[in-house]
C-alpha cells in the first residue's frame, strides 16, 4: 500500500460504503453482533469487502468503528480491541486494496466539557482505540460520525497522543451545515480538525446534492486540508425516476452527477454511505476515474 499522503491534493479517491446495510441485507445483526463476525466469520466481512473493492473502490475501510473500550464493553468484548483490530485488517490485506483505512466511531461515553475527569476519560477512550492498531500497516485512522465537535476534540487528541500516521475525520451535518448533536457550524468543525491534526477535513450528510455542493464549498473555503464528503442513502428506490428533498439519493446513478459536482466544489475523496450498495460506489468510481482534484478558485478561499 502506497503512502496515501502522496495522494493528498492529487488523484480523486473513493472509500468503500459501510458493510452494515450489505450484511444486514444477508440477515445478520450489524449492530450487535459486528464485533464477533468480525473475530469468527471475517470471510463475511471479505466477501463484502471484495464486492465494493470490484467496484473501484481505492480505499477500503475497516469496519472497526466500535473498536472504543466502553463500545467493546457495550458488545461483550471488553479488552479485545487489538484482537478485533488485527483480524479487521487481516481480512482485508488479502483483497490487496490501494489504500486502508481503519475506522474509528464515537465512543458513547457521555461528555461534560466542563469537567477535567470526563474529558480524561473520553481522550483515554480513543488513545485506547488508536493503540489498539499498535504494529499494524494501514494508512489512515479515520475518526467518523461525529455529531458534537467537542467529542471529535477528545477524538483528535487522544488519537494523536498516541499516533502520527494520517487522520480522516467527519462530522455529521444536515443541509445548513449543521452538526446533528448540537449547535456548532461545519467551519467550527473544521477549525477543530485544523487545530488538533486531522489530516483530512470531511462531512456526512443526507442534504440533498445542490446543499452537500454548498458544504463542500464552504468547506474548502475554510480549510487547506484534503476533503472528504459523505452521502447518506435513505431509502433505495430506482423506480422514483426523479430527485426529491426528501429522497435524494433514490438510486445509484445519483452518484454519477453527485461525483462530478463535488469534484468541482474541491472534494479529493467520496463516499456513499447509509443504505449504499456496491453500485453506489462503482458510480462514484467511474464519474472521477483519471481525474484530479479541482483545486477552489482564489475568490472562494
Amino acid at each position: 500500500m502506497p503512502d496515501i499522503a502522496m495522494r493528498f491534493h492529487r488523484d480523486m479517491l473513493v472509500l468503500s460504503a459501510p458493510l452494515g446495510a450489505q450484511l444486514t441485507r444477508q440477515g445478520m445483526n450489524v449492530e450487535n453482533d459486528l464485533g464477533y463476525l468480525i473475530l469468527v466469520e471475517p470471510e463475511a466481512v471479505r466477501d463484502a469487502l471484495r464486492m465494493e473493492k470490484v467496484a473501484g473502490a481505492q480505499c477500503l475501510v475497516a469496519a472497526t468503528e466500535g473498536v472504543a473500550p466502553a463500545r467493546l464493553a457495550h458488545q461483550g468484548l471488553m479488552d479485545r480491541g487489538s484482537e478485533l483490530a488485527i483480524a479487521a485488517l487481516r481480512a482485508i490485506r488479502p483483497l490487496r486494496p490501494q489504500h486502508l483505512l481503519a475506522e474509528v466511531g464515537p465512543c458513547g461515553l457521555p461528555l461534560d466539557g466542563s469537567s477535567k475527569a470526563s474529558l480524561n476519560e473520553n481522550r483515554a477512550q480513543y488513545a485506547r482505540a488508536a493503540h489498539a492498531f499498535d504494529g499494524q500497516e494501514l494508512d489512515a485512522l479515520f475518526l467518523n460520525g461525529f455529531v458534537r465537535a467537542d467529542d471529535l476534540k477528545c477524538a483528535l487528541m487522544g488519537v494523536r497522543q498516541v499516533t502520527d500516521a494520517p487522520v480522516f475525520a467527519s462530522v455529521t451535518v444536515d443541509a445548513e451545515g449543521l452538526l446533528s448533536g448540537g449547535r456548532a457550524q461545519l467551519e467550527d468543525a473544521l477549525a477543530v480538525m485544523a487545530e488538533f491534526g486531522a489530516s483530512v477535513a470531511g462531512f456526512e450528510t443526507a442534504a440533498p446534492l445542490a446543499a452537500a455542493e454548498r458544504l463542500a464549498r464552504r468547506a474548502a473555503a475554510a480549510t487547506d486540508a484534503p476533503l472528504l464528503a459523505q452521502l447518506h442513502v435513505g431509502h433505495r428506490d430506482p423506480k422514483q425516476g426523479v430527485a426529491t428533498d426528501e429522497n435524494p439519493y433514490y438510486c445509484a446513478d445519483t452518484m454519477v452527477e453527485a461525483a462530478t459536482r463535488l469534484r468541482a466544489a474541491g472534494v479529493q475523496f467520496l463516499r456513499a454511505t447509509g443504505d449504499a450498495t456496491p453500485a453506489y460506489t462503482g458510480a462514484l468510481a467511474a464519474a472521477t476515474a483519471g481525474f484530479d482534484v479541482v483545486a477552489p478558485a482564489a475568490e472562494e478561499r
